[in-house]
């Protein structure tokens, strides 16, 4: 997916009035995902990114992952977008929602099992049943 079609998807989902403003939930998003999933994982997610996000989720193979709630990661976001908590909540689901579409479905079911259950409302259906555009 090219990073104005990408873009576009976050805009749309999440509601946003701006291209801006859909960076930023992306740059958020993304970098609080890189600081919980384990580095390989993230740097292939990253590989298949636009590269003008895929910076965001990539992060040094010697860097451990850490545990954080889903509670934990909404918190992180919205520190670093300076945003209401129910604004990032849907950032965070726009995101997801688009990575789904713009990554491989295989790495996408890997990062959907490396987090625990309590991730699960990113995660509202299969990873194959929803494929935007390519």
């Amino acid at each position: 997916m090219k990073y104005d079609e990408l873009l576009e998807h976050v805009q749309s989902f999440a509601q946003l009035d701006s291209r801006e403003l859909a960076e930023k939930g992306i740059r958020a998003t993304l970098s609080t995902l890189a600081e919980r999933i384990d580095p390989a994982l993230a740097n292939k997610l990253a590989d298949q990114l636009p590269e003008e996000i895929s910076t965001y989720l990539r992060v040094p193979e010697e860097q451990s992952a850490s545990s954080f709630t889903l509670e934990e990661f909404y918190s992180r976001v919205i520190e670093k977008e300076k945003i209401p908590p129910a604004q990032a909540v849907m950032h965070v689901r726009a995101v997801f929602a688009v990575l789904n579409s713009a990554v491989n479905p295989t790495d996408f079911s890997e990062l959907q099992a490396h987090l625990d259950q309590n991730y699960e409302d990113l995660f509202p259906m299969s990873s194959s049943s929803y494929k935007l555009g390519k």
